[in-house]
């Protein structure tokens, strides 16, 4: 599946964003702030992320762990500092089966924080649900994270990302968008179910759409346009990382094709320098899809996250989409922790706690976030978009609510706990 090229080029897509974004000026903010090492009983958390193999997937790890520092330097959990134990799964199921064993039978973890890997969430269904303890993942990438009570990842995922920016171009031109071609990697769980949401979300508007699916490994761009427009589409998604979706986008241009049909894509393409990877030829006529607020908004929360990075994290851990989500899904944790008493916090108590969380406010993202009692989670699923001009990613005005089908019981759950109206 060629799986090593297509992860590099999804960590090159959101990690330039390090150089883009800079340093925060403003000292980190973390739990009671009290300027007060916790001396305390320690409190086990895990982690699992990939990072012995085809690529270093832990952007979202790293980021927990800053924050967890921040924290434990200022009062921990009521005076208990927070253990955190990031294990690497190596991408492999075995390896990832074996470390959550580690993490909830040897060393006692009341929770699993900051996850990322396209392995732990199939892999380990079965001991989060047997031993129910919550994973509030960072990043979920496959199908399987989203589809568990005991996973809760704080990204969309591709097949959400892929929607809004769709829903977009057909709010934007009322009337044109009609017809979509999705191209995606041959990635099983997270290919054709990526695109599968946009084409679900136009045939439920009386269109039509087609998924092609590919091996980035032996692509041919220009098979790929030809096979597209032979559909006779109103909208392209390159649903891929950029190194994959540039040389489409090329052999889009060499037919000339950016004022024939509307272009776009899904988060994995929000990266500073795809505008200028793509080219002039492109300016105005792509809508890239952003799983969160713009990274520079220079908005409190997002401010305090460069700020962790920066004082608690390493000059070499990235500044980017899954680190803003690994930030988020550590200081959830934090916060909910915090409310209990430090003296009768266990696996149990965490758990029902974390279940309890319906109503999370940050300015990183465009709606409350929340785990719930519910059998799944998605609940990041309502977003802004960007649109590629004079050479940058520029965020337009607004979120996007993703009106996926495949999102009808996250919906009405929203709508149980007073999230959607």
């Amino acid at each position: 599946m060629h799986l090593k090229s297509i992860v590099t080029g999804v960590l090159l897509a959101v990690g330039a964003f390090a150089a883009a974004i800079g340093g925060a000026e403003a000292a980190a903010k973390c739990g009671a702030s009290t300027g007060q090492a916790a001396s305390g009983e320690p409190i086990v958390i895990g982690g699992i992320v990939s990072i012995v193999g085809p690529a270093d997937f832990s952007s979202s790890g790293k980021a927990a762990a800053a924050y967890f520092k921040c924290l434990n330097a200022n009062g921990g959990i009521n005076g208990r500092p927070v253990e955190y134990m990031l294990e690497d799964d190596g991408w492999n199921p075995e390896q990832a089966s074996q470390v959550a064993a580690k993490l909830i039978k040897d060393k006692g973890a009341v929770a699993l924080v900051g996850n990322m890997s396209f392995i732990d969430c199939g892999a380990n269904q079965g001991i989060y649900e047997a031993e129910d303890i919550m994973v509030v993942a960072g990043v979920g990438v496959p199908r399987d994270c989203f589809f568990q009570k005991n996973y809760a990842p704080t990204n969309a995922g591709p097949r959400v990302s892929n929607t809004k920016a769709l829903i977009d171009l057909y709010n934007s031109y009322p009337g044109e968008i009609k017809k979509v071609v999705c191209f995606a990697p041959n990635i099983p769980n997270v290919g054709e179910w990526s695109c599968n949401g946009a084409i679900e979300w136009i045939k439920s508007k009386g269109g039509d759409g087609m998924t092609i699916a590919f091996d980035p490994g032996s692509m041919d761009a220009t098979s790929l346009v030809l096979q597209a427009m032979a559909f006779e589409p109103d909208v392209i998604s390159v649903s891929t990382p950029k190194e994959i979706a540039v040389p489409i986008f090329a052999a889009a241009e060499e037919q000339d094709l950016a004022d024939k049909v509307h272009w776009m894509g899904p988060a994995s393409l929000y990266n500073p320098d795809f505008p200028t990877a793509i080219g002039d030829y492109w300016n105005g006529k792509v809508t890239v899809d952003m799983e969160m607020n713009a990274a520079d908004a220079g908005t409190p929360d997002m401010d305090n996250w460069l700020a962790v990075m920066d004082e608690y994290g390493s000059s070499s851990d990235p500044r980017d989409t899954f680190s803003q989500a690994g930030y988020l899904a550590a200081r959830v944790t934090a916060e909910t922790l915090m409310k209990l008493d430090p003296a009768k916090i266990d696996r149990p108590t965490v758990t029902a706690a974390l279940r309890g969380v319906t109503r999370f406010e940050s300015d990183i993202f465009c709606k409350p976030w929340y785990i719930g009692d519910a059998p799944r989670h998605n609940a990041n699923n309502s977003g802004p978009v960007a649109m590629v001009k004079d050479g940058k990613l520029v965020a337009k005005p607004g979120c996007i609510d993703a009106e996926d089908p495949e999102l009808a019981d996250v919906h009405e759950y929203e709508k149980k706990i007073g999230i959607r109206q």
